[in-house]
C-alpha cells in the first residue's frame, strides 16, 4: 500500500483498546477480541493495540492496525519488525519514557526507528511541547515513511501553530486526546482523532467523525457533550482512572472483567454508579451484551 493510501486509512477514529484479564491476571484473549471485534462490527476502522498480532486476528479484514512500539531502540525496532512480520503496515512509536529528553536526541531516536523500517507506515505520538514543528518536519523530511502525527498536547492554538509549521498536508494529524479535543483541532486540521471510550460506545465517537466530516459542528459538539461526562471521569486526579473507567463500563456490558493492574486499580463503588447512569443514558443496557 502506497504511503499516501496509508496517510487516508489515518484519517478516521483511532480505537485504543484496552487489554482485558482473566480472573489469573493473565490476557483474556477471548474478550480481547471480543472487544476489539465489536467495534469493528459498529464501523471502526482503526486499531492501535497493546498486542499487534492478536488485534490483527480480532480485527480481521475490515478495520487496519497500527501497532505501538517504544522503551528503548533495539525493543522498539523489534516490535515493529514483529508487527510488520504479522501483516501490520503501520506503526506508532511512542514518546521515549527516559528521565532526561533533548529534541536533538528525539529526533535521533524517531529517525533510527523510521529508518530500520522503511516498509512500514510510522506515526508520531508526540505529548512533549518541547517538540516542535521545525523536528517533526525536520524527521519528514528524513524519512518519507513518517506520515502521520498524533498529537496529544491540551492545546489547540498549539496544535494550530505546529501542524501549520510542520506541514498540514505532509502529514496525517490526529488529536490525539480523544474526543474532547476533537472538534478544536479538526477546525485547525486534524483529519482523526484517537478514542478510548470508542470501546465503550463506538456508535457515539462514529457520530462525531461523521459530523466532522460532514461539517455538522452542531452535531459534533452534540457528540461532545455526550462524551464529556464519561471522558472527565477518566481524566480525573491526572488520569489516574484513565483505564479502569473503560474497563468497568465494559464490564458492565457484559464484555470483559474490570480488573486492572497495579499501580492502576479499580474504580471505587460512587464511580461505578455514575458509569451505570451514563450508560443507560446512552441507551446501552447494563448487563445486556454478549460477554
Amino acid at each position: 500500500m502506497t504511503l499516501d493510501l496509508l496517510r487516508s486509512a489515518l484519517a478516521t477514529v483511532a480505537a485504543i483498546p484496552v487489554t482485558p484479564f482473566g480472573p489469573d491476571g493473565q490476557v483474556d484473549w477471548d474478550a480481547h477480541d471480543r472487544v476489539i471485534r465489536r467495534m469493528v462490527d459498529a464501523g471502526v476502522r482503526l486499531v492501535t493495540p497493546a498486542v499487534a498480532a492478536a488485534a490483527g486476528s480480532g480485527a480481521g479484514a475490515p478495520a487496519d492496525v497500527v501497532a505501538g512500539v517504544g522503551h528503548d531502540l533495539p525493543s522498539a525496532i523489534e516490535a515493529g519488525q514483529h508487527a510488520r512480520d504479522h501483516g501490520v503496515r503501520m506503526i506508532m512509536v511512542h514518546q521515549p519514557v527516559g528521565p532526561y529528553i533533548s529534541a536533538a536526541g528525539w529526533l535521533e531516536y524517531h529517525r533510527a526507528i523510521a529508518g530500520a523500517l522503511p516498509d512500514l507506515g510510522v506515526v508520531l505520538y508526540i505529548r512533549d511541547p518541547r517538540i516542535g514543528a521545525r523536528h517533526i518536519r525536520a524527521l519528514g523530511d528524513l524519512c518519507p515513511n513518517v506520515i502521520a502525527v498524533k498529537y496529544g498536547i491540551r492545546d489547540p492554538v498549539q496544535f494550530a501553530e505546529v501542524a501549520r509549521d510542520a506541514g498540514l498536508d505532509r502529514f496525517t494529524w490526529l488529536a490525539g486526546l480523544a474526543e474532547l479535543t476533537a472538534p478544536a483541532c479538526w477546525t485547525a486540521g486534524a483529519r482523526g482523532f484517537t478514542s478510548g471510550l470508542v470501546n465503550v460506545a463506538p456508535a457515539l465517537s462514529l457520530s462525531m467523525l461523521e459530523s466532522l466530516r460532514g461539517g455538522d459542528m452542531a452535531g459534533a459538539m452534540k457528540a461532545w457533550e455526550d462524551c464529556r461526562v464519561m471522558e472527565e471521569l477518566r481524566h480525573a486526579d491526572s488520569s489516574a482512572d484513565n483505564v479502569s473507567v473503560v474497563k468497568e463500563a465494559l464490564a458492565q456490558l457484559g464484555l470483559c472483567r474490570p480488573d486492572v493492574r497495579p499501580p492502576s486499580h479499580r474504580v471505587p463503588e460512587e464511580v461505578r454508579a455514575q458509569i451505570t447512569t451514563i450508560l443507560e443514558g446512552w441507551g446501552l443496557a447494563v448487563g445486556q451484551e454478549n460477554r
